[in-house]
């Protein structure tokens, strides 16, 4: 596992996966599993592995907590760079960050809480929880109000960031006052486009974002570096070609649920088997496996 900082030109190289938590039928962490879905992505060229909301972190035991890092650091092959997540409430952030002391992880990502928060509130949070794990934070903006541009860009002057997911879902992803404020205020090589492939073109195009993330990469990584490549290079017909073949899968997520379908897609694709999801969350209805295993499958299969 690379332990040395995260840094833009990671996301030049590679997609950051966000790959959903496998689990054995009783509930526990399921480490084959887990293993088999880390090495179809780095079979498949991606070394960047971002386990967060796909994975359920949200509700994990704080009794799991520290085995799941140990898990991620064991699995991880020598050319991946993992990130963990952290939160996301301010008592379970400094309870997490007692945890990541004891292991090498280059960053960690905040999870974003949503409601009860300021914005300052949110940057001293974020501060408490890097001086505490020891380890700068990666920035997860995921709805408007969460933290103003001036906190964020006082965190990153600071050195307390290393890195901004940015997933604020848009009508028209070309009209985005906030990220046009953002991309003013920090290095936008450092902020990665953070809701998969749909939207990843305009962001680098438009508001030069130094790349993005993905659940359905965990289907088909292949597909999403090549498509990673041809942004790169500017070829935006050949990555929207591309962006089309992700897009029944992800058009499920949006109608039903993006964690819980992405979990079931990556069983049905046969790469894992996922099993059951932590509650809170629950498991797609078996009225819509079909429909999730046909896409995923047609994914799979064009990777």
């Amino acid at each position: 596992m690379i332990t040395s900082p995260l840094l833009p030109a990671h996301f030049t190289g590679s997609v950051m996966a966000v790959p959903p938590l496998a689990r054995r039928a009783d509930g526990g962490v399921a480490e084959l599993e887990n293993s088999q879905l880390i090495r179809h992505l780095e079979a498949g060229g991606v070394s960047l592995l971002l386990y967060g909301g796909n994975a359920n972190l949200y509700h994990l035991p704080l009794n799991e907590y520290d085995e799941l890092l140990s898990m991620l650091a064991r699995l991880a092959g020598p050319g991946s760079l993992v990130v963990p997540s952290a939160g996301p409430t301010y008592g379970l952030l400094l309870e997490h960050a007692r945890v990541i002391r004891r292991h090498r992880f280059p960053t960690v990502m905040v999870l974003p809480q949503q409601g009860i928060t300021t914005s300052g509130g949110v940057a001293d949070g974020i501060r408490a929880f890097a001086a505490a794990a020891g380890v700068p934070a990666l920035l997860y903006i995921k709805n408007d109000g969460f933290i103003e541009t001036d906190d964020v860009a006082a965190l990153d002057r600071e050195g307390v960031i290393s890195a901004i997911k940015y997933a604020v879902v848009r009508p028209d992803t070309a009209d985005d006052p906030y990220l046009r404020r953002l991309v003013g205020v920090v290095d936008p090589a450092r902020v990665i486009s953070g809701i998969g492939e749909q939207p990843a073109s305009v962001h680098v195009r438009q508001f030069g974002l130094g790349g993005y993330t993905s659940g359905c990469v965990c289907v088909a990584p292949r597909l999403s570096q090549a498509m990673l490549a041809a942004i790169r290079r500017g070829d935006w017909d050949e990555a929207e070609r591309i962006r089309a073949v992700f897009r029944p899968l992800e058009d499920l997520r949006n109608a039903i649920n993006p964690i819980r379908v992405l979990h079931q897609a990556v069983e049905s694709a046969g790469i894992a088997v996922t099993g059951p999801l932590l509650p809170l969350l629950s498991n797609v209805g078996a009225e819509h496996v079909p429909a999730i295993a046909a896409a995923a499958t047609a994914l799979l299969n064009a990777n």
